[in-house]
């Protein structure tokens, strides 16, 4: 049975969190990739930023439904939501925008405990560590092709 060692790009390009949002953009056109590992100065993991990061910062902003009750104003969405939105909107950075709750896996991993992750958790991108390295990369494309190596 194929695990994520057999089947991970070993050579995995990130980009630090104080990268600019231009200079990641640069990264996933030049690569053909569709996101990277954040790290951070010590090169341990710290987050995953991929091209639905960049599309969702250019999206139009929603404005939230208030209801009126009596004499109240009340909201009927979280104003953290709305204020995260506006932040990941106005992001100059890389650290901006990553997802910073990043789904991991070793090396050890089963083509089954990956493709339940892809599937359960919507991630596209799984990065493979060991520990605080990161030693490899899975994407759906990846695992795709190690279906067909079954």
């Amino acid at each position: 049975m194929l695990k994520a060692k057999d089947i991970m790009v070993k050579d995995v390009i990130t980009i630090s969190s104080t990268a600019t949002i231009e200079e990641l953009a640069r990264i996933l056109i030049e690569h053909k990739i569709s996101g990277v590992p954040v790290v951070d100065e010590n090169g341990d993991l710290m987050g995953i930023v991929t091209e639905n990061d960049l599309i969702s910062q250019n999206k139009r902003l929603h404005i939230p439904t208030v209801v009126r009750l009596f004499d109240a104003y009340i909201m009927l969405e979280s104003p953290g939501r709305i204020e995260n939105e506006i932040k990941r909107m106005a992001a100059v950075t890389v650290g901006d925008i990553c997802t910073r709750d990043v789904v991991t896996v070793t090396g050890d991993a089963s083509m089954e405990d990956m493709a339940t992750i892809m599937s359960d958790k919507n991630v596209h991108l799984i990065p493979v560590v060991s520990g605080k390295e990161i030693v490899g990369i899975i994407g759906k494309m990846d695992l795709i092709m190690g279906i067909t190596k079954k």
